[in-house]
């Protein structure tokens, strides 16, 4: 099975409610849910521009691991009862445009988009998991397992961008500075509309 989504499998599919904090899962899993979202629809925007070029099978490579992190969240929402952002209409299409975007600069464009994107959700990932610990690490195990997963595998997708030249796109530093504010401001709404 892909990305070992069979291992965070949840048994049932519900959760039991008792002694969690609601609050701070449901933050958790909505804008987690809305992260892999936007992940997906960036990655399809692309493969759109550049699915045939050479970087194509990486970037599919890319999509497929995040294909699968949407599938868990998914099943995560339904487990723990978390309603989806409102947003996610829009991220549909700005996570396609930032995508597409992206690749119209050429394959480096594409990977600095990578970088930025994914330097910030793993961010988010370790911000999230030192949440979970000072909660209860016990309580919430299977919950960080496919956090720390998550991020690790969010990380290598950084690492590829890096070796695929995204440093090496003009304006290298402003691209990635303006991505990563919007991914900041995405999370910060995600979390909470």
């Amino acid at each position: 099975v892909p990305g070992g989504a069979a291992a965070l499998r949840l048994c049932s599919t519900r959760v039991a409610q008792e002694g969690i904090n609601k609050p701070v899962i449901d933050r958790i899993i909505r804008v987690d849910h809305a992260g892999e979202y936007g992940a997906n629809r960036i990655y399809a925007g692309q493969m759109a521009v550049l699915g045939r070029s050479s970087v194509g099978p990486v970037i599919q490579q890319m999509w497929n691991q995040e294909k699968v992190h949407l599938k868990k969240f998914n099943e995560l929402m339904v487990a723990y009862r978390v309603r989806p952002t409102v947003l996610l209409p829009f991220w549909n299409v700005a996570g396609f445009v930032l995508g597409a975007g992206s690749a119209l600069l050429g394959k480096k464009g594409a990977m600095a988009c990578t970088v930025a994107v994914e330097e910030s959700i793993s961010e988010h990932y370790n911000n999230q998991i030192r949440t979970l610990i000072e909660e209860d690490p016990e309580k919430y195990k299977e919950l960080l397992q496919v956090i720390k997963q998550f991020r690790d595998e969010e990380q290598e997708h950084h690492d590829i961008g890096l070796e695929h030249d995204a440093e090496a796109t003009p304006a290298y530093s402003i691209l990635k500075t303006a991505i990563q504010l919007g991914c900041k401001a995405a999370i910060f709404l995600s979390e909470r509309i």
